[in-house]
Formats: structure tokens, sequence, C-alpha cells
């Protein structure tokens, strides 16, 4: 499971990304393939980010709720 520091590592990959894109639609010279693959970059990094926040939440919540997979989350079924 991704760290909190690897974590805000990738939220600071697509700040420099979306400023990438920002940039090439309104300095640029509008190179539609380039905004192209930023695009398709900040999609794929998002997605891996909500994917491990997801994870978070779901290991938290079973922690905190005692399904941790234990025999003690066993008794309480």
């Amino acid at each position: 499971m991704a760290t909190l520091k690897e974590l805000s590592s990738m939220t600071n990959e697509l700040d420099q990304l979306g400023g990438e894109l920002h940039a090439e639609l309104t300095e640029g010279d509008i190179d539609f393939e380039k905004m192209m693959r930023l695009a398709d970059e900040i999609s794929e990094n998002a997605d891996k980010l909500a994917a491990a926040f997801g994870r978070m939440s779901t290991a938290l919540d079973e922690t905190l709720n005692g399904r941790g997979g234990g025999e003690d989350a066993e008794d309480a079924q």
C-alpha cells in the first residue's frame, strides 16, 4: 500500500502535469497531440491516486470496525 508521502508525490506530479496542460492550452502552439498525452497522463495518475485512497479508506474502515481479517474479526460476526 502506498504511503502518504508517496501519495503526496503523486499529487505533486498531477499538479505539474496540469500546469503543463494549462500552459500548452493558453500559451503554447496548441499541440493537440501533446495535450492529449498530458491529459492521458493526468487521467492515469488520478486513477492510481483514487485507487490508493480507496484502499486506504477500506483498510482504515476495516480496522476501525474490527474487520481486520484476524480471529477477532471472525468472533465479531
